[in-house]
């Protein structure tokens, strides 16, 4: 005789295999391992030293600013206006470690310099947090604002002008290699590391997550939403204003109207491609890296293997609408 527990247990409905949910957690990195396969055998000098150095390089500064990105977004905002926090860094950092006001001192110019950078950035996404979190005006329009007078702040900063400079005590953050590793590939990991371990493991993380998912809700859990946005704002101002002085060390040289230009789009795509819920209340800071280095990739392989550079962009904006189309399934 069959007891009634095990009759019920019986009667249960084995448990499907979520598709969408199993594409959303592991999908950026089967298609980073394929994509780092097929270059393993179709394309010529993939393995080397070098190749590995020029896709680091070009995908560092993402990953720094999308690290800041997905902290904004995972409170369910967004912010246009990194490439131009970007650019407005790498036009003050020259003019003071160029300035003749400190008597030659290059150390402490320089560390005047990248401090005033950087302290400008964070003072720029700490505005965009404060239109945001005080005014309550959406994040798009509010960062907006950013997004076209920050470029234009650093155009006049440099009266438009190429600032060319050879400054190795500057320069080693772009070009240096301790150990033989890119110094920005160091500062890149540890961002990484511990934003990861910020948003996992402190209250603070926990907050952003919260804010994210019902904003209402967790201000009636207790949690100081708005401080909570203006600090992750500021983090978005602080990681462009790093990435902008990396893009100059690279290129000795900083350009107001090339610095930082359309990183705020590939900033979103990595982020997107990497898992995290555009609408907030869900991040992950690794699916980001994962999500910079599969578009790195994939824009490496086909120039590599001979594919216009259009064609690349329009691989890359199908991905996106990939990537954006699974995390609607997953939550339907």
């Amino acid at each position: 005789m069959i007891d009634a527990a095990s009759s019920r247990s019986d009667s249960r409905p084995a448990a499907s295999f979520d598709l969408f949910g199993f594409l959303a957690r592991y999908g950026t990195l089967i298609a980073l391992l394929l994509l780092i396969v097929f270059n393993l055998f179709f394309t010529r000098n993939f393995a080397t030293l070098q190749t590995l150095n020029v896709n680091l390089t070009q995908v560092c500064t993402i990953v720094i600013v999308a690290t800041g990105m997905t902290l904004v977004i995972a409170t369910g905002g967004i912010d246009l206006s990194v490439g131009s926090i970007m650019a407005i860094a790498g036009a003050l950092a020259p003019l003071i470690f160029l300035s003749p006001v400190f008597g030659g001192n290059v150390a402490l110019a320089v560390a005047v310099g990248m401090a005033a950078a950087i302290l400008a950035a964070t003072l720029c996404g700490l505005f965009n947090g404060w239109l945001v979190a005080q005014f309550r005006i959406q994040p798009i329009v509010a960062t907006l604002i950013l997004f076209i007078a920050g470029r234009g702040i650093a155009q006049a900063m440099t009266n438009s002008n190429l600032q060319v400079f050879r400054v190795p005590e500057f320069q080693w953050i772009g070009l240096g290699r301790p150990l033989g590793i890119p110094v920005q590939v160091i500062i890149m990991v540890a961002l990484v590391i511990i934003a990861a371990w910020m948003l996992r493991r402190t209250r603070f993380g926990r907050s952003i997550l919260a804010t994210g998912g019902n904003e209402r809700a967790a201000e009636l859990a207790g949690i100081a939403v708005k401080r909570t946005k203006l600090a992750v704002y500021a983090i978005s101002g602080f990681c462009a204003g790093i990435a902008g002085l990396v893009v100059i060390a690279i290129n000795s040289a900083s350009d107001a109207n090339l610095v930082g230009l359309g990183m705020e789009l590939d900033a979103i795509a990595a982020v997107a491609v990497g898992g995290t819920l555009l609408v907030g209340g869900r991040a992950t800071i690794l699916g980001t890296l994962l999500g910079a280095l599969t578009i790195q990739l994939v824009r490496y392989t086909l120039l590599a293997n001979g594919v216009p550079d259009a064609a690349a962009l329009i691989v890359k904006a199908a991905i996106i609408a990939f990537a954006v189309w699974l995390q609607q399934q997953r939550r339907a």
